[in-house]
């Protein structure tokens, strides 16, 4: 007897055999990002995607007077499962733009047309909005928006509070991966509770903490690596049991993320763990060097990577973009980050560069950084 998977496969047209170990109750095969590592395939089945959209629209209180325009793609779940799925869920209306992505050109145009109350995408478009937002934020005339949101990849403190200014409404910080069904954590809108710039604010429908190498929970302020659990944590990895083992374990869904939690239950992160630069026997996160580039004033966005060194094992390398009409020297820029990081930590070869490697998400590509300029 054919399996209900492989009915609906052949239906569909497809001709191969669908990949093993696919449940009756999957609705979903999405790819993880694959910035750093192998992409893998992560089945998430109805409850997962039902428990997810759940917990944003009552993170976001979504209803049917909300309306968003969908920058983000449907292939990933930033897209599909927060902006799409979440809005028409609470009864509320998606715009899908006229080319099918995030145009900067039509985006308060499409913004006002469907009386957008909020949107999310990932830092690098905040970036975009802010530095056009002197010329392009639309000012007396923007649409009805409650809040904005951001998710898949840190968003600098500074580019948050400099937008929330400019948006006049709160940019809440989130937290989520594919095999979490996307949300994991968020800030809170106020009120009720009070953001805490640079978290990723409290666990909203799942259970998080922070353990150390051995697996036990980290006490609060102590780093450690991201576990989470819930009803919207995929089962593991298709056709892939090695890494199932290693990223999944007792219900616990182990990141590979490294952070904190403060007294209150916040999370606060600080880079992926196989992101970490070993300088000289010192351990250099390439996240929080990259949030500290970018307070430099002159710096939009900053990629920092290992360069390979055989007296110190790796130097700390960085490309910088700079804003539009900014001229800093990378000596400039390094000079802004002494005293703000240790000295191993700050970078020893600074470029600038025109623009940096994204993924099709607008992830940070450190596969192509890496390749391109740590050479």
């Amino acid at each position: 007897m054919r399996s209900r998977s492989t009915r609906r496969a052949r239906r569909s047209g497809c001709t191969g055999a669908p990949p093993p170990g696919l449940a009756l109750d999957d609705a979903l095969i999405l790819s993880t990002a694959g910035t750093m590592d192998q992409a893998r395939l992560v089945p998430l089945t109805h409850g997962n995607v039902a428990a997810a959209v759940r917990v944003l629209c009552t993170t976001y209180e979504l209803g049917p007077r909300d309306a968003t325009v969908a920058v983000m793609p449907f292939f990933h779940t930033h897209g599909l499962v927060a902006a799409l799925l979440a809005t028409l869920a609470g009864g509320g209306c998606v715009l899908l733009p006229a080319g099918g992505r995030f145009s900067a050109d039509t985006f308060w145009d499409d913004m006002r047309a469907v009386g957008a109350t909020w949107f999310t995408a990932v830092p690098a478009i905040h970036e975009i909005l802010l530095d056009r937002s002197a010329g392009e934020h639309p000012a007396p005339l923007a649409p009805p928006l409650r809040f904005a949101r951001s998710s898949s990849a840190p968003l600098n403190t500074a580019t948050q509070r400099a937008l929330e200014r400019t948006l006049g409404v709160p940019l809440l910080s989130a937290y989520g991966m594919t095999e979490a069904a996307h949300q994991a954590s968020s800030e809170p809108l106020p009120p009720p509770g009070t953001s805490k710039h640079g978290s990723v604010g409290r666990p909203t429908g799942t259970r998080i903490q922070v353990v150390d190498p051995s697996g036990q929970a980290c006490p609060p302020g102590v780093q450690g690596e991201v576990w989470v659990r819930g009803p919207s944590v995929a089962r593991g990895y298709l056709a892939d049991p090695a890494a199932t083992v290693r990223g999944f374990g007792e219900g616990w869904l182990r990141t590979g993320d490294l952070g904190h939690l403060d007294g209150d239950g916040a999370l606060f992160l600080t880079g992926r763990i196989r992101n970490l630069i070993t300088r000289a026997g010192d351990q250099v996160s390439p996240e929080y060097v990259e949030d500290v580039l970018c307070g430099c004033p002159a710096v939009a966005e900053a990629a920092v990577f290992g360069v390979p060194d055989e007296r110190h094992g790796h130097r700390v390398g960085a490309a910088v973009v700079l804003r539009e009409g900014e001229d800093a020297e990378p000596a400039e820029i390094a000079r802004y980050c002494l005293g703000r990081l240790a000295p191993f930590e700050v970078p020893e070869r600074i470029q600038v560069v025109p623009a940096l490697p994204r993924t099709a998400k607008g992830a940070l590509d450190r596969q192509a950084v890496q390749l391109r300029f740590a050479r």
